[in-house]
């Protein structure tokens, strides 16, 4: 069974800011006046560049979505099918479940993502940061239906 992958960011910054830097560094080519000297500007791209970079591949790394046979997993954290409650992920498909923690850590939820509530089978509720929630939930269902087993927990969604 095909798996579902959510690019936890992109590399569309890194291209834009060096698009950006290359096309001041020909502007100061191009232009007459006091040129820029290229040690500055080769420190500059590189430590700009760098940057960004390194932002680019931590968002990648830590809020990418995927789900295949071992589980959903949000950046290091991976939560077992098994342990997915799929009477609740039945009955809910967006939503936020206020104070619940966000799966691959971080106290809220990044710009531009929803949490998708999942409960778990000891009765706790994690949320699921996704940019397209039907997506993620429509190939949960179709995962969890079958290994899930027994029913949820007996505490409340926040552990009470």
């Amino acid at each position: 069974m095909g798996g579902y992958v959510e690019p936890g960011g992109s590399w569309r910054p890194f291209w834009l800011v060096a698009g950006a830097l290359g096309f001041f560094l020909v502007l100061d080519l191009v232009l007459p006046g006091g040129d820029v000297p290229a040690l500055y500007w080769v420190v500059a791209i590189v430590a700009v560049l760098g940057v960004v970079a390194v932002g680019c591949l931590s968002g990648r790394r830590v809020w990418t979505v995927r789900l295949d046979d071992d589980g959903l997993s949000v950046g290091r954290e991976t939560v077992p099918l098994r342990d997915i409650d799929a009477e609740h992920l039945r009955a809910v498909d967006s939503g936020v479940d206020a104070g619940a923690p966000v799966l691959g850590g971080g106290w809220s939820l990044p710009k531009g993502r929803t949490g998708l509530p999942l409960r778990l089978t000891d009765g706790r509720t994690v949320l699921v940061p996704t940019r397209e929630p039907a997506a993620l939930h429509e190939a949960l269902v179709g995962r969890v239906s079958d290994t899930t087993g027994g029913s949820p927990g007996s505490q409340g969604t926040l552990g009470r």
